[in-house]
C-alpha cells in the first residue's frame, strides 16, 4: 500500500470523486497508547507505511484527551499504563459511545484478559511477542468492525 499524505488523501482526483489519486480508501488513522517508549517506536516503525498515526500516549489520562482532540479510528492500547489503566480507559471510551476501535496490544497472554478486554468494548486483542504477524491483520479486521484475536491465544486455549 502506498502511503498518500494527509494533503493528498481526499483530495479531488479530478473526476468528480473524492478518492486519492492511488487508493478508494484513506489510510488508517492510528492512535499508539504504551508506556514504553521503545514500544510507541516500534509500533509507529511498523505502520508507517500502513496508517497516518495520529499521535502517542505514555498514559491512559493522556489517551482519554488524544482520543478526544484526534478522533482516531483506532487506538492500540497497552493494558497496563500508567495514571489510567487501558482497561479502564476502554471501559470509559465504550461508555461514552466513543467510535474509536480498540485493539489491545499487550504481553498477557491469559484468557481472562481476553475475556476483560473485550467485555470493555475491545474489538482487538494481540500480543506484542507476535506484532509482525497479528498488527496490520488486527488494524484491517476491527476497521471492518470485526473482532481480532491473536492466533496464539487461539492455539493456549486448545
Amino acid at each position: 500500500m502506498t502511503h498518500l499524505s494527509t494533503a493528498d488523501r481526499g483530495a479531488p482526483s479530478g473526476d468528480g470523486s473524492s478518492r486519492g489519486p492511488e487508493t478508494s480508501h484513506p489510510l488508517p488513522r492510528v492512535l499508539l497508547a504504551d508506556d514504553q517508549e521503545e514500544m510507541r517506536i516500534a509500533l509507529a516503525s511498523m505502520l508507517a507505511h500502513e496508517c497516518e498515526i495520529v499521535g502517542v500516549a505514555e498514559n491512559g489520562q493522556r489517551v482519554l484527551e488524544l482520543v478526544l482532540t484526534k478522533s482516531p479510528d483506532v487506538l492500540l492500547l497497552d493494558i497496563f499504563m500508567p495514571v489510567l489503566s487501558g482497561i479502564e480507559v476502554a471501559a470509559r471510551l465504550n461508555a461514552s459511545g466513543c467510535l474509536t476501535k480498540v485493539v489491545f496490544v499487550t504481553i498477557h497472554d491469559d484468557p481472562d484478559f481476553v475475556r476483560t478486554a473485550m467485555s470493555v468494548g475491545a474489538l482487538g486483542y494481540i500480543l506484542k511477542t507476535h506484532l509482525a504477524a497479528d498488527l496490520i491483520p488486527s488494524i484491517r479486521s476491527v476497521m471492518e468492525n470485526r473482532l481480532y484475536i491473536s492466533h496464539f491465544l487461539h492455539s493456549l486455549q486448545s
